[in-house]
């Protein structure tokens, strides 16, 4: 199991025990069960935000510093699968040569990866 399901599994034991224990009680007041709840959704936040929204943001940092850095004569793969040397760099796209030297321009989007040299 990776470390995503391990979280996953620890966060869904978490919730069912705090669950039981919240709502398995005898009712002493009407409201009085508010702060389980409470803490139940801050749990669900913070998962979410840990496991959705923070390494989406990562990967969209380091995407946009891949662009940033792109320069002429680096080596480049697009989503597509298309390797090429980079020529000529535009606003939104970029000009690259095939090993057949044909010319192809792809939006700037579209670079996933850049090889070493």
């Amino acid at each position: 199991m990776n470390k995503t399901g391990k979280i996953i599994t620890t966060v869904s034991l978490a919730v069912f025990l705090l669950g039981v224990t919240a709502w398995g009680q005898d009712a002493v007041a009407p409201g009085g069960e508010i702060l389980p709840l409470i803490m139940v959704l801050v749990l669900f936040g913070a998962v979410f935000y840990f496991m959705l929204i923070r390494p989406q943001k990562k990967r969209q940092s380091q995407h946009a510093q891949l662009l940033k850095e792109l320069k002429r004569g680096d080596r480049i793969i697009s989503a597509g699968g298309i390797y090429g040397t980079v020529v000529n760099i535009g606003d939104d796209s970029v000009v690259m040569t095939l090993e057949d030297e044909t010319t192809l321009r792809l939006a700037k989007s579209s670079i996933t990866t850049k090889l070493s040299k």
